[in-house]
């Protein structure tokens, strides 16, 4: 094996990534190195990619970005024994400590010492990387890269849907994003009544109307809160899965939401937002909750439960496919909109 490797990396604190030669990670008593096989693009990494806010506040360059991948196990620590070479495998990119309050009370996906790849140490779009072996998801050896490098992904749409009971539910999904059409799909499987999808992108709404929603509403062209609040007798949905972190798509989603209804929010904002609380939760009483990661490691379990069981089926959503060293144009690809998942593919298998 050679002593270096390619790799995407934020050289600097500007926006902007760049393709270097890095040395191959070593690894400890209890990692193990991956060769990576195929990685796919997040919102965060167009996040890290632009520079804004959250990331300026977030990084330390120089490191190599990224954090959804598959790929196979080619090296072993001596206190290893979750995993073997030769597996294949994804990863949960939250390194947690094991330590704190929430780790030791079930609530490790909010630990308080929480590293994650591609953000706080190096990622994965790279050749290879190193990774603690508990990280580790053993996959089915015949699962095609595509869907297994984007699992991680997968599981932010899974633990945001499930935060509520969606059953004949009224639910509206702000953002079509990957993740957000993930959503739409683990909705439709959860015994939705009706999802309505909300983005800019013609594309993405299509998709969104493929992967089961039964009203995709273009906010470009539609009053989506007059739309919804007519089609529901004037009550708004029952359930806000916020997918965007748009400040006029979360005003939006809350105006939708009935009175006593739930909310779910995983999109990340680009910086601090202005936002009535006062009408949108207090005098409505609406739960809301934050949405982190995967819970470690029931959601999962339950994403393995909803592929194999047919419930999902995630190969629509890959639209585009990459090599490596085409990762600029991928990441363009993915700012325009005009795609569902970007995946990149990083040598053989």
């Amino acid at each position: 094996m050679s002593k270096t490797m390619k790799a995407v990396i934020k050289p600097e604190q500007a926006p902007g990534l760049a393709l270097a030669e890095v040395p191959v990670p070593k690894i400890g008593p209890t990692e193990a190195l991956i060769k990576v096989r195929a990685t796919s693009i997040c919102g965060t990494d167009l996040h890290i990619y632009k520079w804004d806010e959250w990331a300026r506040k977030r990084l330390r360059p120089p490191l190599v970005v990224g954090h959804e991948f598959c790929g196979y196990v080619v090296a072993v620590g001596r206190d290893v024994t979750e995993v073997k070479e030769g597996d294949f495998v994804s990863a949960e990119s939250h390194i947690t400590c094991g330590q704190c309050a929430q780790c030791r009370t079930g609530n490790g996906h909010i630990c308080q010492n929480t590293r994650i790849i591609g953000v706080d140490r190096d990622g994965c779009w790279a050749e290879y990387i190193a990774m603690p072996a508990y990280n580790l998801w053993p996959n089915a050896p015949d699962m095609v890269p595509e869907i297994a490098c984007m699992l991680e992904n997968f599981g932010n749409a899974v633990h945001t849907a499930f935060a509520s009971d969606l059953t004949a539910k009224k639910v509206l999904i702000t953002g079509c994003g990957p993740v957000g059409l993930m959503t739409v799909a683990v909705a439709k499987a959860a015994g939705a009544r009706s999802i309505y999808a909300t983005d800019i992108s013609p594309y993405r709404l299509r998709l969104a109307h493929e992967l089961g929603a039964t009203h995709a509403l273009n906010v470009a062209e539609v009053d989506v809160v007059e739309t919804i609040r007519q089609d529901t007798d004037g009550q708004g949905v029952d359930v806000l899965l916020e997918m965007s972190g748009a400040q006029p798509a979360i005003a939006q989603g809350f105006q939708a939401l009935r009175d006593g209804g739930e909310a779910a929010l995983l999109g990340l904002t680009s910086g601090t937002i202005g936002f009535d609380i006062n009408n949108a939760i207090i005098f409505k009483g609406a739960t809301v909750r934050g949405i982190v990661g995967r819970e470690l490691w029931g959601t999962w379990y339950r994403m393995r439960g909803l592929l194999n069981a047919g419930l999902v089926d995630l190969r629509p959503l890959v639209t585009h496919r990459f090599t490596l060293d085409q990762w600029e144009d991928a990441i363009q690809v993915m700012n325009g909109g005009a795609s569902g998942k970007v995946v990149m593919f990083v040598g053989e298998g």
